[in-house]
C-alpha cells in the first residue's frame, strides 16, 4: 500500500478526466439525450428510460455500513472503489450516489464523493454547487412557503390556522439560529405574524419527493399531496389546495434530470438527490438508480449511515416506490470504527487493540442479522486504513468466517479499483448464486404503530417502543386521514442502534421513544421522530469552512 498520503483534493485535481462527450459515447447516448454542464458534467434526459424500457435491468448492489463513528467508515469510498473494481474485472458497471449537502461540507470535514483513489470527479463541483439541484429544491420549497403566507395574508380562503402551519422554510447550510423564528412582524403590510423555522434543504419533503418520483408527471402528483397546514378543525391543507404544484414542478424541471459524472478511473457515475438518512430516507433518486441499471449490467449504489437507517429505508421505502429489486448488500466495516464501538476513544485508534476490536464486533453482527432478515445475500467489506494491523485484520476476517459471513478486504482508498478486485469477484459470486429471498421488514398495510415497532425491534434490537401522548394522538389522526398504509421513515441518531447517540456497540434492553410524527404524504411515508434528531444542524466549534480557500487560478484549497 502506498505510504505517500495526499489529500483527497490533491488526488482529484491531478486526475485526467474524460470529456463528458466521450463518456456519453461510451454509454451509447444520442446527442439529444444529454445536456452538458461544463466540460465534465451533464444532465441526462428522462427519455432514455423510455428508449431502454424493454432492456433487462442490471444487478443492483447496495452498499451500507455499521453505525458511523468520528473515526470514519468510508462507505462512499467503498461504493466508488467497488464500481471501479467491477469494471476492472470486466463487468459493465455504473455507480449511483447522492449529492453532497453544503451544510456538512462547510461544517464537519468529510464529503460524500468518496476519497483517496476512489472518488467521483470533478470533486470541487460535486461538493459545492454541482449542477444546482439542491438550490432548485431550496427555491421550490421556499416558493411554496411564500405562496402559503401570501394566501394567509390575502384573506385566507382556506381557513388555515396559523398555529397549525407545518411547512417551514429551508436553507442548505447548518444554521442553528434559524431553527425557530418569528415572521410577519412590522405591521399589516408585512404579513401575518406567526412562529416559523428553518430545516436544512436535504430534510425538505421536496427533496424526498424528487428522489422517489418516477418521472415529471409523478413529481407533480406527489408535490400536490404535500400537507402544509391544518384548519382549526384539523383538516389538512395541501399544495393542491393552494394550486401551487404547477409552479413547483416548473422550478424542478431540470433538477429531476440525473447528473452524469465519472470516477478517477472514468467509471460512469450518476449523482442525484441527497436526503439525509437520519432525518429522511437517505438514498439517491429512484430515477438515477433505475437509469443506471438500464445503462449498465451492474449498478453500485449506497444508502446513508448504518444499515439501521439508510439500508432499512432503501429496502422498505425506495424499493417500493421505485419497484427496485436489490441483488446483494455490501456492509462496510473499518477496524477503527469497530474499536470505537468496543470502547476505545478516537485518540487511541492508531494503536493495535485486538480486544477492543472483538468487543465492537457486536455492532457489525447486528447489521448482518438485519440484512439476513431482509433475505438478501451479503458481503462484509473491510475498508482498510493505514494504521490497521495484520493481527486486527485477521481477527475480523476469522470472526466473519466463523459466523458464516462472506468477507473481503477493500484497499480501494489507496489503490482504487485494483484494491477492490477480490471484493468485486465475491460480490459477483453472491449475485450469480441467485440465493436471495427478498422481503420487506413489515407489511405496509399494518398499522402505523405496528410498523414502527417492527423496525425498532427487528432492526434496532429494541425491546419495545414508547409513544408520547402527542405521537399517539397523531397516529389516530393520520389513520383517520387515510395515511395509515404508508411506509415508515424513522428519524433517529446515526451513531447508535438505539435513540441515544452515546450507546455504542450493540445496546440491549432499551426502548425507542417516538415523540412526534410528521406526514410526508407527497413523498409517500410517515416520519417518526425519536431522540433529539435535529432537522437543522449547527456548525461545530471549528467548521471545516475555516480551512477552505481558493487560489488565484480559481482552484479550491482545503476542500477535504
Amino acid at each position: 500500500m502506498s505510504q505517500q498520503v495526499k489529500s483527497d483534493i490533491e488526488i482529484a485535481q491531478a486526475a485526467e478526466m474524460m470529456p463528458i462527450k466521450e463518456l456519453t459515447k461510451r454509454l451509447q447516448l444520442s446527442e439529444d439525450e444529454w445536456e452538458p454542464y461544463g466540460h465534465y458534467k451533464a444532465k441526462l434526459s428522462l427519455s432514455i428510460m423510455d428508449r431502454l424500457q424493454d432492456k433487462p435491468n442490471g444487478k443492483v448492489i447496495l452498499v451500507t455500513a455499521i453505525n458511523p463513528t468520528p473515526a470514519g467508515e468510508g462507505k462512499s469510498t467503498v461504493t466508488v472503489g467497488l464500481g471501479q473494481a467491477l469494471n476492472k474485472i470486466g463487468k459493465n458497471t455504473i455507480i449511483a450516489l447522492r449529492e453532497p449537502s453544503l451544510g456538512p461540507t462547510m461544517g464537519i470535514k468529510g464529503g460524500a464523493a468518496g476519497g483517496g483513489y476512489s472518488q467521483v470527479v470533478p470533486m470541487e463541483d460535486i461538493n459545492l454547487h454541482f449542477t444546482g439541484d439542491i438550490h432548485a429544491i431550496t427555491t421550490a420549497h421556499n416558493a411554496l412557503a411564500a405562496m402559503l403566507d401570501n394566501h394567509i395574508h390575502r384573506g385566507n380562503e382556506l381557513n388555515i390556522d396559523v398555529r397549525r402551519v407545518v411547512w417551514k422554510r429551508v436553507l442548505d447550510m447548518n444554521d442553528r439560529a434559524l431553527r425557530n423564528v418569528i415572521i410577519g412582524l412590522g405591521g399589516p403590510l408585512q404579513g401575518v405574524p406567526r412562529e416559523d423555522g428553518f430545516d436544512i434543504t436535504v430534510a425538505s419533503e421536496i427533496m424526498a419527493i424528487l428522489c422517489l418520483s418516477k418521472d415529471l408527471e409523478d413529481l407533480k402528483k406527489r408535490l400536490a399531496k404535500i400537507v402544509v397546514a391544518y384548519t382549526p378543525e384539523e383538516k389538512p391543507v395541501t399544495v393542491s389546495d393552494l394550486k401551487a404544484e404547477g409552479a413547483l414542478t416548473l422550478l424542478l424541471k431540470d433538477a429531476i434530470k440525473p447528473n452524469l459524472v465519472q470516477t478517477l478511473e472514468n467509471t460512469p457515475a450518476l449523482i442525484h438527490g441527497g436526503p439525509f438518512a437520519n432525518i429522511a430516507h437517505g438514498c439517491n433518486s429512484v430515477i438515477a438508480t433505475k437509469l443506471a441499471s438500464k445503462l449498465g449490467d451492474y449498478v453500485v449504489t449506497e444508502a446513508g449511515f448504518g444499515a439501521d437507517l439508510g439500508a432499512e429505508k432503501f429496502l422498505d421505502i425506495k424499493t417500493r416506490a421505485g419497484e427496485i429489486d436489490p441483488d446483494v448488500v455490501v456492509i462496510v466495516a473499518t477496524i477503527r470504527a469497530l474499536k470505537m464501538h468496543g470502547g476505545i476513544p478516537k485518540d487511541n485508534l492508531k494503536e493495535e487493540n485486538v480486544e477492543a476490536l472483538k468487543a465492537g464486533l457486536s455492532n457489525l453482527e447486528k447489521h448482518v442479522e438485519t440484512i439476513r432478515q431482509f433475505g438478501l445475500p451479503h458481503v462484509v467489506a473491510i475498508n482498510r486504513f493505514i494504521h490497521d494491523t495484520e493481527a486486527e485484520i485477521e481477527t475480523l476476517r476469522v470472526w466473519c468466517e466463523e459466523q458464516g459471513i462472506n468477507v473481503e478486504l477493500a484497499d480501494v482508498w489507496a489503490n482504487g479499483g485494483n484494491g477492490g478486485k477480490q471484493l468485486a469477484s465475491r460480490v459477483v459470486q453472491e449475485i450469480e448464486k441467485g440465493d436471495k429471498n427478498f422481503s420487506h421488514m413489515y407489511d405496509v398495510n399494518a398499522s402505523i404503530r405496528e410498523k414502527i415497532e417492527a423496525v425498532a425491534q427487528k432492526v434496532y434490537g429494541a425491546k419495545g417502543v414508547e409513544f408520547s401522548p402527542q405521537a399517539l394522538k397523531q397516529i389516530e389522526s393520520f389513520e383517520k386521514n387515510g395515511w395509515g398504509n404508508l411506509p415508515i421513515c424513522i428519524a433517529k441518531t446515526q451513531y447508535s442502534l438505539s435513540d441515544d447517540p452515546k450507546k455504542l456497540g450493540r445496546p440491549t434492553d432499551f426502548t425507542i421513544t417516538v415523540r412526534e410524527l410528521k406526514p410526508s404524504i407527497g413523498a409517500g411515508f410517515i416520519v417518526a421522530l425519536t431522540g433529539n434528531v435535529m432537522t437543522m444542524p449547527g456548525l461545530p466549534k471549528e467548521p471545516a469552512a475555516l480551512k477552505m480557500d481558493v487560489d488565484n487560478k480559481g482552484r479550491a484549497i482545503g476542500l477535504f
